[in-house]
């Protein structure tokens, strides 16, 4: 089943949509997209997700707390 069979419509009495009910992961995308659409709007934000997108040499979770003696 696609999400799209999954989507709900809500009519009002002249069978007009006023709402809809999306599954929760749906909306999660819909709004994370949005959420990242706003940030790249800036050019600051959009410099620094690049640079972290592009950054290598992470360290593990381990080797932090390590290194913050935590």
């Amino acid at each position: 089943m696609t999400a799209q069979a999954r989507i709900q419509y809500i009519s009002d009495k002249e069978g007009q949509p006023v709402s809809v009910i999306v599954p929760i992961h749906l909306w999660r995308e819909i709004t994370s997209e949005r959420e990242t659409a706003y940030l790249l709007k800036s050019e600051t934000m959009k410099k620094r997700l690049l640079e972290v997108k592009n950054r290598t040499g992470d360290i593990s979770l381990d080797n932090a707390r390590a290194q913050l003696g935590i």
